[in-house]
């Protein structure tokens, strides 16, 4: 369980921060850019569910959590040492993803194929899971650029790549299954 008694310490002054493992870095690495942004992630997905239904406001709780889940992973490096931390080690595993894919599976089925790209644009609910989708994309950016520099888990980037086309998915879902989309007109203003 966590305890947090007090929510300044300090040790960050200096521009450093402490990762799950205790070491410490710069508060400007690619891992806490990473994690960070999945964080920022989460507060827009708060965001998009003060304007959900009731059934994509489960969905997005459970996203939630796994983006706590996922921000755990992330802040957390040398996975292979995981076994040496003398607690279980929380990691992303496959079957987030896999539920991720369902539920898009199911979203699809309800949608016409596009024929047109789409603007970020329509009901607030849909405006607010686009803004999630490219939130999330740079989640993924960043978590893609640290597995050049450092071991990620695996199941971190995959469930990354899919929550973005499940946003997006979600976001088609919530402007009347693709019928309000707002559709992109190129060269419309020339």
């Amino acid at each position: 369980m966590i305890v947090l008694n007090k929510i300044y310490t300090k040790t960050g002054d200096a521009g450093e921060t402490a990762l799950g493992n205790g070491a410490r870095v710069a508060k400007h690495s690619v891992r806490v850019s990473a994690y960070g942004t999945v964080d920022e992630l989460n507060a827009t997905v708060g965001m998009a569910r003060l304007v959900a239904d009731e059934v994509t406001d489960a969905a997005l709780a459970r996203i939630q959590n796994d983006l706590f889940d996922l921000g755990a992973d992330l802040c957390r490096p040398d996975m292979e040492k995981d076994d040496e931390a003398g607690y279980p080690v929380l990691r992303m595993v496959p079957e987030q993803t896999a539920r991720l894919e369902t539920e898009i599976d199911e979203m699809i089925s309800r949608l016409e194929p596009l024929r047109s790209f789409i603007l970020p644009a329509g009901s607030p609910l849909s405006t607010q899971l686009h803004l999630c989708r490219t939130v999330a994309r740079r989640a993924e950016r960043y978590t893609v650029e640290l597995a050049t520099m450092e071991s990620v888990n695996e199941a971190a980037v995959k469930y990354l790549n899919r929550l973005s086309d499940w946003f997006f998915c979600a976001a088609r879902i919530a402007n009347d299954e693709g019928r309000a989309d707002v559709l992109w007109k190129p060269g419309a203003n020339r």
